[in-house]
């Protein structure tokens, strides 16, 4: 028996701002309206999608997830362009809420490596399963070589696979180690890996906690907190890729990308290196070229992390 590691973020409820704007009575009713409405009409367009070319399906799930942005009050600000000229690539940010899925999909719609949970979950669950998400089982680590295999083979054919390797959500103001083990497929898929690097803030420039989707709240209690704020900005900066073969193993890679994260950040290194507290469980033991660095809470492997 092998044991793998699990994160688990120190991050908790005193890491979110305080006195955040919060938006009227009358405001947070219309957005619960909204995003029920863009839910509904996602459910009812969801059969047809498959019958859509790849382009013309990408922009109609390009709509729906920046209508979701819009009906909870967040506007999207993009820097750079997510373009893999039609090749697979791993891409991969640094997880703090479960917008960030909504917004990775809203500025380029891809599949994405989530935990199994995420699949029941209400609003982005359908979202994120018709948009052809990669399961992980978190309860059961022998399954990651052979999920990170069928990575790997989804890359392989051309698509882009969102994942998030810190393994758990962060608050934001700190962040976890890019864990190496979804790395793997990117290099036995030959495929390069583009770093994107997530931040929330407010009209007034000033950043935010708040969106965070920490501790053992549930995804209810994180849902009515974004709902009740006011002026919130969600920037996604699309890094560089990092070309197939450029670094010498999974870890150097995920070394790489936690860099260039870190870098359109603006995050010192001192800040970024938090230590977060792991769960041990046990794995069997899987063969020397398997990765075995399991960190994934839910979007790393999940939404949530």
């Amino acid at each position: 028996m092998t044991h793998a590691w699990m994160p688990v973020s120190p991050c908790g409820a005193d890491c979110l701002a305080p006195h955040p704007p919060v938006a009227g009575l009358g405001r947070r009713m219309l957005r619960v309206c909204g995003a029920a409405c863009v839910v509904l009409i996602a459910s009812l367009v969801a059969p047809a999608l498959f019958a859509l070319p790849p382009g013309a399906r990408d922009r109609v799930l390009r709509v729906v997830f920046r209508g979701v942005l819009r009906a909870f009050g967040v506007r999207l600000v993009v820097h750079g362009r997510l373009d893999t000229a039609g090749r697979g690539a791993l891409v991969v940010n640094n997880h703090i809420s479960w917008l960030d899925i909504v917004g990775i999909n809203a500025v380029r719609p891809m599949r994405a490596l989530a935990k199994r949970e995420i699949a029941c979950w209400p609003v982005l669950g359908g979202l994120v399963s018709r948009a052809g998400s990669v399961y992980l089982d978190r309860e059961r680590l022998s399954t990651l070589p052979a999920t990170v295999t069928q990575l790997a083979e989804v890359l392989r054919g051309g698509s882009l696979v969102s994942v998030t390797p810190e393994g758990t959500t962060w608050c934001g103001a700190a962040s976890g180690r890019f864990r190496p083990a979804t790395f793997q497929a990117a290099i036995d898929g030959g495929v390069p890996v583009r770093p994107v690097a997530l931040r929330y803030r407010l009209a007034d420039g000033r950043e935010t906690t708040q969106p965070a989707f920490i501790g053992p709240e549930s995804l209810i209690e994180s849902l009515r907190r974004v709902v009740r704020l006011r002026g919130l900005v969600l920037e996604v900066f699309v890094c560089p890729e990092i070309a197939p073969g450029r670094a010498a193993d999974r870890r150097e890679l995920a070394a790489l990308a936690e860099s260039a994260v870190h870098a359109a950040l603006g995050v010192s290194a001192l800040r970024a290196r938090v230590s977060a507290p792991r769960v041990r469980v046990s794995a069997p033991r899987v063969r020397a070229s398997a990765p075995r660095d399991a960190g994934t809470r839910a979007g790393s492997a999940d939404t949530r992390g």
